[in-house]
């Protein structure tokens, strides 16, 4: 779980260079593309054995995982890399809330801990002025919004959908999504608050900014792996306190592509979404 958490904020890293010859929507059209190729294969060498239905959560928690992962992304190329990670982190705040509306979950006092303390760590990362936060942390705290989205909508599908068919579901839409922007793009003019889902696709011309398409693809697909290995060996509860060590990996590498050194404000902020995270394991 540390090699994945290592290589999970290298993957960011490799995501945040990219961000400066290419979109956003790009990276993830082509991290998609590539993913697709890989589900294909596999499904090809083993074909599925579960049944499927309700196609409308399929195609739901493919929209969802793709909104979460463009505005993972942008923000990426938008604010430091630790702070992008750790609001993404919070996650798991939002699968609590989802759960407690829509599935009717108890929440439990360590489960509201885990909520006051979280959103209150995301004030301190944002440093809000007045009555609203920065237009990039709030796209950042949308994107953990929709990966939990994502995540309620993986635990109704689970049992009737195999998991490559959940994860094709995902790259998939990932893929035909941003084409279809990329062609709209010549026909809207979005205002400036939406135009990082507008841009213009331009095809990588340098033989290294394709390596670092491959790397990612590489890095991310093996970060994903080694937290399954991890998950299937150990306690749950240890490997998911672990795994938020990509949060200080992604600070490190932030600071190494020039973000600046984060403050007390931002490393209070930090620690109290990781004791949410932990609060939230616990219950």
């Amino acid at each position: 779980m540390l090699a994945s958490a290592l290589i999970s904020a290298l993957n960011g890293a490799v995501a945040k260079i990219l961000g400066d010859d290419m979109s956003a929507m790009e990276i993830v059209f082509f991290r998609n593309l590539i993913g697709v190729l890989i589900i294909l294969a596999a499904l090809r060498h083993t074909p599925v054995s579960l049944p499927g239905g309700k196609l409308h959560l399929l195609l739901l928690r493919g929209l969802f995982g793709f909104s979460a992962m463009i505005l993972f992304f942008y923000t990426i190329t938008a604010i430091p890399l630790g702070e992008a990670i750790t609001l993404n982190k919070t996650s798991p705040l939002f699968v609590a809330i989802l759960a407690f509306f829509l599935m009717k979950e108890q929440l439990n006092i360590y489960s509201i801990a885990a909520l006051l303390i979280g959103f209150c760590g995301v004030v301190f990362i944002a440093k809000p002025t007045g009555i609203g936060m920065g237009y990039e942390h709030f796209l950042g705290l949308l994107g953990g919004f929709f990966a939990a989205c994502a995540y309620a909508t993986i635990k109704r599908i689970r049992k009737i959908y195999d998991a490559r068919i959940i994860v094709l579901s995902f790259v998939g839409l990932g893929t035909v999504l941003p084409l279809t922007l990329f062609a709209a793009a010549h026909f809207v003019n979005p205002p400036e608050a939406l135009e990082f889902l507008f841009p213009a696709f331009h095809l990588p011309s340098s033989t290294q900014t394709w390596m670092l398409i491959i790397l990612m693809a590489a890095i991310s697909t093996l970060s994903q792996w080694l937290l399954t290995k991890a998950y299937s060996l150990g306690r749950a509860g240890v490997v998911g306190a672990i795994g938020y060590t990509n949060i200080p990996f992604a600070v490190g590498f932030g600071i190494m592509l020039g973000d600046p050194f984060p403050d007390f404000l931002v490393w209070l902020g930090i620690g109290m979404i990781v004791t949410a995270g932990l609060l939230l394991k616990k219950s």
